[in-house]
């Protein structure tokens, strides 16, 4: 499988977040000396946090030990604990001439590994199991032991495939967050149903 390299990442980050719809989360779980699991799915919905000029992003306030990530190399995962009950996965993204950015990535169509996804999450409802970032990580087993691997190098425990570009998306205001409400900034795939463009089922519940 090919991985977008480092130049996809290299740009703006609400371009990354619009292009990496459609794309492959791939998480490889190894079990002593078995062959990895593939267990992925196909991002369904991002969301695009900026520097200094974006006051809902964790690099707003400058460089932290915490968000580090975002201020390196890009295409790196950066994982942060929430609420205190789950996980947040991102990538890192920016243009050369911007200090920092990533991408958040809220919602997944799963594709492999259901069975192990259905594990994790202890929830047998497919349409339930990745719609969100807290739910995605949990049926990924995503932990912030994988804070800054390299998710453009397809051997590494998470990383991120080409697939195939959705036949639409809408952008909408990002959510969880009461700052910054003037960038649209969340972007979710349409499906294409008899009843025209519709958001894929496996996004977040809200719009």
């Amino acid at each position: 499988m090919i991985c977008p390299d480092r130049s996809f990442y290299n740009r703006s980050t609400e371009l990354v977040a619009m292009e990496l719809l459609g794309n492959k989360l791939v998480r490889l779980m190894s079990h002593g000396q078995e062959k990895p699991k593939r267990v992925s799915g196909i991002i369904v919905e991002t969301e695009a946090y900026g520097s200094n000029e974006d006051a809902a992003s964790h690099a707003f306030r400058g460089l932290t030990l915490r968000n580090a990530v975002m201020f390196g190399e890009v295409g790196r995962a950066y994982i942060y604990f929430i609420y205190g009950n789950h996980f947040c996965l991102n990538v890192s993204a920016k243009p050369l001439e911007i200090e920092a950015g990533a991408v958040l990535i809220r919602a997944i169509q799963p594709l492999e590994g259901l069975r192990i996804m259905k594990i994790f999450r202890k929830n047998c409802q497919e349409l339930s199991l990745t719609s969100g970032p807290g739910k995605l990580s949990q049926a990924l087993n995503i932990q912030k032991s994988l804070n800054g691997e390299d998710m453009t190098d397809e051997k590494s425990d998470i990383h991120i495939e080409f697939g195939v570009k959705p036949p639409g998306m809408i952008a909408t205001k990002r959510i969880g967050t009461s700052r910054a409400l003037d960038k649209k900034w969340r972007f979710i795939s349409l499906s294409l149903s008899e009843q025209g463009f519709v958001k894929n089922r496996f996004a977040s519940r809200r719009v």
